[in-house]
């Protein structure tokens, strides 16, 4: 089985991954040594810790500690088993020294205790045993800075994607050793972020994650991974997932049969009820005293939504701490790479050790060493289109003005308001024919297709395809974006997928990554795209039909930008119903949970987007 970029376990996770790579890096083994720890917990759970020591610490040279909590292991295990190509943030971090620090979070792997999937969040704890990933980031922190010799006293915390989170909920451990915190990439609300998106369900995104994440079935710590092969018997994923049928079937694929909590979980919950509501941690990003530091990519499939809602929570609710954003044309975790190129689209620069070597290496620096200085902008931004790093003293910025980019009649797409809100464009969507998310025959979610040109969907007859004329100056878009649409249905439910687009000029030349099945004349290249499940509408606990020919409003947010359409290319906007097999299908007849759906529930409807729809921007003057 071929696992995507998605599973987020090996490519999220700087450590496992590079752990694993054949060739060795003889530096670490030269310059640490390493010390496999049980550290015991409040209510006497001990959890596995792999700490590395500079060799030269000493009373006259000490090092802070920079650690990591992960549900994806610590390996390699063994004191004497030593990462094989790098540790840590990066290889400039790695050489400039510091204590690093591993840990299995509780219930995962060495450690003991029960894991939680995104453990919720005790906010008015009253005894020992009372714990969440504060108490044990609180107990790690402790533990470490009065039992590792020779530590400065100050200690930070990184982490991408779950281990983000782990940073994110570590951060209101209070503990006064703990001054620096970088959540990269972090999981905030897993409803929105990583299974359902405005209530659809990402299918590979999840089907492909959960049989590599179980991997504890008696409660008893191990190092032996319980990865599954499974035979798709086809490597073409929009085939697969189509005869699939209901995800009620994923039960008889012999993958999951009915065993695996986290797949059920999210199966048995497609409303944001309180299942979902304990495993949102933004609410409770107050009382942080210490400088964070939110990290991103413009292109991240998985985790977009908690970067910035991240950053929003921790500005809003502990007002004057030292919080900085950064965002580059990077996808999951693509800091970590060269960061120059993505699909066809070429960036111009190798964005990743920019900002490893730029920005990570010296936050850390100034917080935990105190060398160089804090002058870091309170949001650091790559602008895709005109590619180059911008500063801003907020984001969204002050200077962008809020504009209406007006869904309009005859496939137009204007600034100017209309004189009347009236007609309409109609579709019929098939989900027996879902339009697919991709031209890439894959099981996976490809990375790329963030970006990947968007004419082989403009081309179906089941998408509506709204486009401005050639502009004739740079329109900067900087910010969340509100797609407002006032649509009707024949069916009683239906997805709304709305994608903004940057259209090339015909004369565009190919760049050295141009893939060989495409040409940048004309390329139709995606810049964000969010969908929306009709029936969550008004509540998104308590999901309502619609009633079949009556106009009314949805209403979603698409989350934030910072792109220049250049002069001489075309904005557009398409609306869609489906996107398979990014997210599931929806049957267009209103089913309480569409995960029990019936074959016979599935069914033809059209829908019409009316006058008066629009996108709410923020434009750069």
């Amino acid at each position: 089985m071929k696992i995507q970029f998605l599973v987020i376990c090996f490519l999220a996770v700087a450590f496992q991954s590079l752990a694993q790579a054949p060739a060795a890096n003889p530096f670490i083994k030269e310059n640490y040594n390493k010390f496999e720890y049980q550290i015991p917990m409040r209510d006497g759970i001990k959890l596995f810790t792999a700490v590395y020591v500079p060799k030269d610490i000493s009373a006259e040279k000490k090092y802070p500690i920079l650690m990591q909590r992960t549900p994806y292991s610590c390996q390699p295990y063994g004191a004497d088993q030593f990462p094989r190509r790098r540790f840590g943030p990066s290889e400039f971090i790695m050489k400039d020294k510091y204590v690093i620090v591993y840990q299995d979070v509780r219930g995962r792997w060495m450690s003991e205790g029960v894991f939680q999937e995104m453990t919720p969040q005790i906010p008015n704890k009253k005894s020992k045993t009372d714990v969440d990933e504060s108490t044990d980031t609180y107990d790690t922190v402790d533990w470490l800075i009065k039992n590792i010799p020779n530590n400065n006293g100050k200690v930070g915390q990184w982490g991408i994607s779950y281990p983000g989170f782990y940073a994110s909920v570590g951060a209101l451990s209070g503990h006064p050793a703990l001054v620096a915190s970088s959540p990269q990439a972090p999981m905030a609300d897993l409803w929105r972020d990583d299974s359902y998106h405005n209530g659809a369900f990402l299918i590979p995104h999840n089907f492909n994650f959960y049989p590599y994440f179980t991997n504890r079935t008696d409660g008893t710590p191990t190092k032996t991974p319980s990865g599954k092969e499974f035979k798709y018997g086809t490597e073409d994923g929009y085939e697969f997932f189509l005869n699939l049928g209901p995800m009620k079937n994923s039960q008889k694929t012999g993958l999951y049969e009915g065993k695996d909590p986290y797949w059920n979980g999210n199966l048995a919950h497609p409303n944001y009820d309180q299942f979902w509501q304990s495993r949102n941690i933004l609410p409770h990003l107050k009382g942080i005293k210490h400088a964070v530091m939110i990290v991103g990519g413009w292109y991240d499939a998985e985790d977009l939504h908690g970067i910035f809602k991240t950053y929003g929570a921790i500005e809003k609710q502990n007002p004057g701490i030292y919080n900085i954003l950064v965002a580059g044309p990077w996808t999951h975790g693509g800091w970590n790479d060269t960061g120059d190129q993505l699909g066809s689209v070429n960036f111009g620069e190798k964005t990743g050790p920019y900002f490893q070597e730029n920005i990570e290496r010296k936050f850390f620096a100034y917080f935990l060493k105190g060398e160089g200085d804090a002058k870091f902008p309170e949001a650091q931004l790559f602008e895709t289109g005109t590619n180059k790093w911008r500063s801003f003293d907020a984001w969204p910025p002050k200077a962008a003005v809020e504009k209406n980019l007006y869904l309009l009649p005859n496939g137009k797409l204007s600034f100017d308001a209309p004189t009347a809100s009236t007609g309409f464009a109609e579709f019929v969507s098939d989900p027996k024919k879902p339009v697919p998310f991709t031209e890439t025959i894959s099981l996976d979610m490809n990375r790329d297709y963030m970006v990947e040109d968007q004419r082989f969907a403009a081309r179906r007859p089941d998408v509506l395809v709204f486009q401005t004329e050639v502009l004739d100056k740079d329109v900067t878009l900087a910010g969340n974006i509100l797609a407002n649409l006032k649509v009707s249905t024949t069916g009683t439910d239906a997805d709304w997928m709305v994608k903004l687009i940057d259209v090339y000029p015909g004369d565009a030349k190919d760049n050295a990554n141009t893939a060989k099945n495409e040409k940048m004349s004309g390329f139709q290249q995606m810049i964000r795209h969010d969908a929306f499940r009709g029936k969550f509408r008004d509540d998104k606990t308590n999901p309502k039909p619609f009633k079949p020919g009556e106009v009314t409003n949805v209403n979603y947010e698409l989350i934030d930008i910072l792109h220049t359409f250049k002069k001489g290319h075309r904005i557009m906007v398409q609306v869609q119903s489906t996107m398979f097999p990014l997210y599931d299908r929806n049957p267009q007849k209103f089913v309480p949970n569409i995960h029990n759906a019936s074959e016979s529930d599935y069914q033809k409807a059209t829908h019409r987007v009316y006058g008066g729809s629009l996108l709410k921007v923020r434009v750069m003057d």
